[in-house]
């Protein structure tokens, strides 16, 4: 097993105030492509506080302050994921665990491996609750790409695309991600990612982590 320190380390949120950080990471990356957008993204939502909802904040060590930031919702709880307000996953999804990753989100001039450190965040917390499906909608082709390239499928045909309740009725192409398979899809195709997400360990990915707090600097 490599080990690889990264400049800024992933928590869990479990304040008000790095919640709030995490709503202006959100604002700031969604605003800068879709404006009318941002200020709705400024105050936490009723999905922050659900039960079944988990947010994790990307935080340079250096400055302090934060950089990404993604949720994590699963149906443990039995209610629908956000994702399926808007639309219905297929019967052969629908009995399985699923978690939507949304609010992805990562600042202008981050470090490029903050996005990907978010995206390994995302993969070792769905392993962690034993989810088995990892639901995404992308609003641009390159995002549909980047997912793509990691192991993401088309759930429905590949040019559909739904409006998303949540994402300000933007049409969206919907993916899918087998967790319980990745490994060895990854290692069998020889993905550039497998050392990574992996056969490496990155101790300031800390998602089982007890601090109460992610020390920000202030806002």
């Amino acid at each position: 097993m490599h080990h690889q320190t990264l400049p800024f380390y992933v928590r869990i949120v479990r304040t008000p105030i790095d919640l709030s950080a995490a709503c202006r990471v959100r604002a700031d990356s969604y605003g800068h492509h879709v404006e009318a957008f941002r200020d709705s993204l400024l105050e936490p939502d009723l999905l922050d506080a659900d039960d079944h909802t988990t947010v994790v904040l990307a935080v340079d060590k250096v400055t302090r302050k934060p950089v990404g930031t993604a949720r994590f919702q699963t149906n443990h709880g039995a209610q629908p994921l956000l994702i399926e307000h808007s639309v219905s996953m297929p019967q052969s999804m629908q009995a399985d665990t699923r978690a939507e990753i949304t609010r992805l989100a990562v600042i202008a001039g981050a470090d490029p491996l903050v996005k990907i450190c978010l995206m390994k965040a995302s993969y070792l917390f769905c392993l962690a609750a034993q989810v088995r499906w990892m639901v995404i909608g992308a609003r641009s082709p390159a995002l549909v790409r980047q997912y793509r390239a990691l192991g993401f499928d088309d759930v429905f045909a590949k040019d559909f695309k739904v409006p998303l309740k949540h994402a300000g009725d933007i049409d969206h192409s919907i993916l899918a991600f087998n967790v319980t398979a990745a490994e060895e899809s990854w290692r069998v195709g020889g993905h550039r990612l497998y050392t990574f997400m992996v056969e490496t360990a990155h101790p300031d990915i800390q998602l089982f982590s007890k601090q109460p707090s992610l020390e920000l600097e202030p806002a």
